[in-house]
């Protein structure tokens, strides 16, 4: 049985001024999440991990393949109107959020599309909310505010405008980020800096 719910994302509405968004809330199955988020792997320091660098469980396993399998690939190509047929991905996780993480940002130019899936339970914290922006000065000027939900997916068309962060939140915040990038060159180079990363955090935590 199939993890995703594409009927779901297909019906969600696309925002498209000043850049393409979307927030589907239950993207994952609703008899399914809580099974997959047991399986999201431990991570005991903040930082963007390379799912290599991570040991999930077998049905968070599964999710991912989902993920970055031909049916979604191809709904994201239909809903964004960009084929992403052949682009590479980049799968990356984060399990604990510090105070520095969601300054406002765009992505780099060899993402084509971003996509943020959450497995926090009942977000009841101001900070941590992803805020999708009007504009690079002001977190308070934002278009859309989503809670990371379990089940939450937020995605997005990368553009100079997509412009995006989040209020300081210090402690657990999982979610699961997919990029369709532009060249398997770029995305061996990005994974490779979250690779390097991911070992200095791990080393400062353990020291």
């Amino acid at each position: 049985m199939a993890l995703l719910d594409l009927a779901t994302f297909h019906d969600a509405p696309l925002a498209s001024d000043p850049f393409q968004y979307m927030v589907v809330p239950h993207f994952i199955r609703a008899e399914q999440a809580q099974a997959v988020r047991r399986d999201f792997p431990e991570i005991d320091y903040p930082g963007l991990l390379p799912l290599e660098a991570t040991r999930p469980g077998p049905l968070f396993s599964a999710l991912i393949a989902e993920l970055t399998g031909p049916a979604v690939t191809a709904a994201f190509s239909t809903k964004f109107g960009v084929d992403l047929t052949g682009r590479p991905t980049m799968v990356t996780l984060r399990g604990r959020a510090q105070e520095k993480d969601g300054r406002i940002h765009t992505e780099s130019e060899a993402k084509l599309i971003t996509a943020l899936l959450y497995f926090n339970e009942g977000w009841e914290a101001e900070g941590g909310r992803l805020r999708l922006l009007r504009g690079p000065d002001d977190l308070g000027d934002y278009l859309a505010e989503v809670p990371p939900n379990l089940g939450t997916l937020v995605a997005f068309r990368r553009s100079d405008k997509s412009f995006h962060g989040h209020e300081p939140f210090t402690g657990v915040r999982r979610y699961v980020m997919i990029n369709w990038m532009s060249s398997g060159l770029a995305a061996q180079r990005e994974l490779m800096r979250h690779k390097l990363s991911a070992q200095a955090k791990r080393l400062l935590h353990h020291a």
